[in-house]
Parts: C-alpha cells; structure tokens; sequence
C-alpha cells in the first residue's frame, strides 16, 4: 500500500486530526528511547511493561504542550508496583523511573496477576503540569482502583478537560535480528472529540471510571463514535509493530472518511539531573552534620533514580557556601 508523504520512525509524535469526525489525535512509536529507560533497571518484565505504558501516556499528553515546561505522571498505590514517576520535559524529553515490591511481583507473576490494573492496585495517578518559576503548578488527580492506565486517562480528561478521549497503549519486547537481547518498543495513540460548534453535551460521568453512556437521552456524536470504534479494533502488536508506521495505520483505520497528519515531532530519552543541581539541592537543604552522616569512606554519592547516573562530592565542599 503506498502513502502519500514520508513515513516516520521510531521515538516521534504524529499528530492528526479526522475533521469529517470532529475528532484530533496523536500516535506515537518508541523505540531506542524507551529501550534505555526500560532496560537501564532491569526490571521484571511486567513492571517494564506497565512502566512503558506510563511513558507513552505522558508522551501522547505532554507533546501537546505550547510551552516549555514539564508534565509529571506519578502513581502511589499499595499495588506491587507501588511508585511510578516519568517526567515529560518538553517539547522532546522523557524519563522515567517505578519503585516495586520484589516478592509481591514475583508472587503475582507466579498467579498470572500481571495486568496494568492488578500491578498498581489500589490509589491515586496525579498528573501535574509545571510551567517553570513564577508560575503555579496545575495538578489532576484521578483515583486508581482496578483500573488501567488506557481506563484512568478517559477518566482524567473527562474531569479535567470534559473532552471525550479514548486511549490505546501497547507495549511489547521483540527481538532484532543480530541483536544479543530483545529490545523494549512501544505504541500509543490518543484520540479526542472537539466538534466545531464547541463541546457535545456528555453523559454523567459513572463512579467506577467507565464513560460509556448511562442516560437514555444522551445521543454520542456520529463522528466520535466512529472514531473510537475504529481506535477500538487496533491489536496491541499492530500499534507497536516497527512496520506498520504511525502514518500507514492512520491510513489503514481512517482512509475512508480521511486523516490529516501533521509533520512527526521527535522525542528522546533525556534526563534532567546534573551536578549542578545535585550540589545545590546538598548545599540548600542539609546542614554540614546531615553531609557528614551522608559520606561514606570521605565522599557523598547521590545516583539518579531515572538514569543511574553517579555524582560523588567532598561533604565539606559546601562549607564555604554559608
């Protein structure tokens, strides 16, 4: 099948909009860029997977960003995997980190408990948006309980935005020729119903998250229930799959009623750590008996949580900034 324009690769952001739907999107592949955040860890498999689809869902959210600034994903819940943080520093840079119970992994890989939901168990995902200094931070909070991410993220918009979103996340290892070991790749795409007259009029939003409609007068739109239905039958390895491009599978699920594709916005994995800022946080928040406790064998080490990276300092190096 040939396609009108260049096909993008791998660690890019397509956006689109279906104006015959009243509907915009982005979709999105990763590739080299989630494999070093997922692999630099080397955690279960199951906990790189739900970390990957956090990745993908902050980057599907925070390429939409007009400014500079970050969007922080974080989930704290009493599930094996009970901390995820992943930064989106845009336009372009992502990182991401998630703390888990070793034996409770193991215990729930053992018993086939290994969805996105049963992993994160019960809680709360806060997405807050950080504009710099001088600005207030705006944070969204959505409880986790039994749901997915794809179910939490309709859920977020809804109270947040009340744009109607539906989501689609996919992670997978596959192995590459030649290579010593599988690589870590991800697919992602996030649609959303603007029609032009302004915002459709929405059902009552349920309270165990699902936006399906539940009042008998409510009518869903043509065109997004078209679109989303669509968006409903694309298989978890189509949408990650390295030859089936973000433009080719537009193409594949919206030809008949068309799709505008956008030029493909890059994205890398870039953490923001430094020594800095590492050396200031010493300086400003501990005094000279907290970095003395903090040395070992004459030196402090700090290690980055997102890329491992080592900053070793003289605990009386800071001394002279009193």
């Amino acid at each position: 099948m040939g396609l009108d324009r260049p096909e993008s690769g791998d660690d890019a952001v397509v956006p689109f909009t279906l104006e015959k739907l009243d509907t915009r999107g982005r979709i999105l592949h990763l590739g080299a860029s989630l494999d070093a955040i997922l692999s630099r860890h080397n955690y279960p498999a199951p906990v790189a997977r739900l970390l990957g689809e956090a990745v993908v869902l902050t980057a599907l959210i925070g390429s939409s960003l007009k400014f500079e600034g970050r969007l922080i994903l974080q989930t704290q819940t009493d599930g094996p995997v009970n901390l995820i943080v992943v930064d989106f520093d845009a336009p372009d840079g992502m990182r991401g980190y998630a703390r888990f119970d070793h034996d409770m992994v193991l215990k729930a890989a053992e018993e086939g408990r290994t969805s996105p939901a049963e992993l994160l168990g019960k809680g709360h995902l806060a997405m807050t948006i950080d504009q710099g200094a001088h600005t207030e931070r705006y944070q969204g909070i959505v409880a986790l309980d039994g749901h997915s991410l794809e179910e939490v993220a309709h859920t977020y918009f809804l109270q947040s935005e009340q744009i109607p979103t539906q989501v689609r996340l996919a992670v997978a290892q596959m192995s590459v020729k030649g290579d010593h070991r599988p690589r870590w790749r991800a697919g992602g795409m996030l649609i959303q119903h603007l029609p032009e007259g302004g915002l459709v009029r929405m059902a009552d939003l349920p309270g165990d998250g699902n936006f399906e409609n539940t009042d008998p007068n409510f009518q869903e739109a043509n065109g997004w229930a078209e679109a989303r239905s669509m968006l409903a039958t694309v298989a978890d390895i189509e949408l990650a799959d390295p030859e089936v491009s973000p433009e080719r599978l537009l193409f594949r699920l919206y030809h008949e009623t068309g799709v505008r594709v956008f030029p493909p916005m890059p994205l890398e994995e870039r953490c923001t750590c430094s020594a800095d800022r590492i050396e200031e946080m010493l300086a400003n928040n501990f005094s000279d008996e907290e970095r003395e406790d903090m040395a070992v064998n004459g030196e402090i080490e700090v290690v980055c949580e997102f890329c491992s990276s080592a900053y070793r300092f003289n605990p009386h190096q800071f001394q002279v900034k009193h």
